[in-house]
Order: C-alpha cells, then structure tokens, then sequence
C-alpha cells in the first residue's frame, strides 16, 4: 500500500468499524480501516434482531459490508493486526504485526472484546451456537425450550428473571454452592425455577447444539439452550497504552460523542458498551463517522 498518511485510521473492520467508514467515506474522508479478520460472533450460525438481516448468517452481513463501503474510494482497507499506536503532536502512528506504520489525524478504536470462556469441556464449541449471551439476539429461537442459565448470586438472579420471559422451562446452574439470598431462592423457585448447585464438567453436544450438562457428581441434565455471560477483556490492547480510561466491566469509556479521554482517540461497539449486537454495533459506528467528520471540519474552518 503507498499511501500511508490518512484523515482517519479505523483499526477494527467489523460492524461498527465498518459503518463508521462508510459515514466518513460519504463524507470525503481518506481513511484506512485495519481488520485482522477474527470478529468475536464468528461462530454463530445466524445474526437476529437487525432490521433487513434478521436471520442472515454474520459474515454475509460483513462481506456485503465491506462491498459497499469498498464503494466509496477514499476508503482503504488492511488486512493485518494492529501491534502500536504513539500520539505525536499532530496525529497517531500506527504500527501493524508485519511492521508497516501508518499515520492519521483521528483513530477509532472498533476493536470489540474477547470473551475469557471457562474450562469447561464443550463450552468453546457451544458459544455462539447453542450457548447464548444475549436473549434479544437469539431467545426467540430457542423460545419456551429446556433452558439453562450458569450465574450465581445477584447476577443469576436478575439473569433468570430475564430468560423466563422467552421460556417457563428454566434451571439456574449455580456451577457451586449458590450465593443467592433466602428471599432469591423462594422468588425463583415460585416462578418454577429449578437451582442447580452441582458443579459443572462438561457440555454433551452435537456440532455445538447442547444436548446434556453433564456435572462432577453424575448427574446430567437436558437443555436445547444454555444463557452464560462470561467475563471479558479488550480485544486491542493499544487504547490502553495510549491511556484511555477503561471502565470496571473493563470497557472503553467514551463520552456521548464516542470521545475517550484521550483527544483525536474514539471508540465504537462492542469495546464500549455491555449491550452487544449487531444492530447497536452499526448504530454507534454511523454516528462517531459523523462526529469524527466533524471535528475535522472545525479544525480546519
């Protein structure tokens, strides 16, 4: 690639860092979006809840995409790994795994998040497919089937109050003793929720359709879906080098302009917010391209 100095850098190419690329693209911008290619809902079979995709597989979505945007030629694309970022008094370098460097007046950070999957054989196969996070993208297929939630205490509590709104077929697998209060405990098992405290060994699935929780103790159990939020860290982890404040859920804070703390740094999607989606993904990439269009017209009026 010759050209190596952009309005904008987007390291990051998937809903967000995409959508954000076209808002800029329209708007003129010579900007360079980097992607390594390894988006974090690359194993779910289908995307739900956005409006004119609803069911579409999610790498059609981004294929058909980066098509559109690729239309719009003052948008250039990387495919590599971004490694390094240093702020100099005008704009960023970035340096890419292959040891290429690029600069630019703005970075966005559209990076998303890696979830910490526990050791639990079968779990890495079911995430994404049968093993759920969000019921919005995905409670309406599994809809009044034989559910189970792995949550404890406050969190599992709240989280089976959600589900059962999709299905009255529900058990809360503690995976451990249960950390839920007295007054909890009777709530949920008014509604019909089973407590399981044993803990967990593995998954019985076929192609990462759950079929049976297996536990330590012999039981196992039958589901056609599981809910888990497992912990998660920053997919990149350049924006905290660059020093930009990182929540306590361990997300990048971002003001209601998608401005860090950090000047001419932003960030989109799922490295900025628990409400993971697709639809919400593109939704905050569309808006910072225009911010970030913005700004660079202020500073250069």
């Amino acid at each position: 690639m010759e050209q190596k100095h952009f309005e904008v850098i987007i390291i990051g190419g998937s809903y967000s860092g995409l959508s954000a690329a076209m808002s800029l693209g329209r708007s003129l911008r010579q900007v360079l979006v980097i992607d390594s290619g390894l988006p974090c809902n690359r194993q779910t079979p289908h995307s739900h809840n956005f409006i004119t995709q609803d069911g579409e597989k999610p790498a059609v979505i981004s294929a058909k995409a980066k098509l559109q945007v690729d239309i719009y030629k003052t948008v250039q694309f990387y495919n590599g790994l971004a490694v390094k970022a240093l702020k100099t008094e005008n704009s960023f370098e970035i340096e890419t795994e292959s040891g290429a460097i690029f600069s630019s007046r703005k970075v966005l950070f559209a990076t998303g998040v890696r979830d910490l999957l526990p050791e639990i054989e079968g779990f890495e196969a079911c995430w994404g497919i049968s093993v759920l996070h969000c019921p919005y993208c995905h409670g309406y297929e599994v809809k009044n089937e034989k559910t189970a939630i792995i949550a404890n205490g406050e969190m599992g509590f709240e989280y089976a109050k959600l589900i059962s709104n999709w299905t009255k077929d529900l058990r809360l697998c503690t995976n451990g003793k249960s950390e839920l209060t007295s007054e909890q405990t009777q709530i949920l098992k008014s509604q019909g929720v089973l407590i399981l405290e044993g803990e967990i060994d593995s998954f019985e699935h076929t192609d990462g359709y759950i079929k049976n929780i297996i536990f330590k103790n012999g039981e196992r159990v039958e589901v056609k879906a599981i809910y888990a939020r497992p912990p998660f860290e920053q997919h990149c982890p350049i924006p905290a080098t660059l020093g930009c404040d990182i929540s306590e859920q361990g997300l990048l804070k971002v003001d209601a302009m998608q401005k860090t703390n950090i000047s001419g740094v932003f960030a989109s999607g799922d490295c900025t917010t628990q409400m993971r989606s697709v639809a919400i993904a593109v939704s905050t990439g569309s808006f910072v391209g225009a911010v970030i269009n913005k700004e660079l017209i202020d500073e250069d009026f």
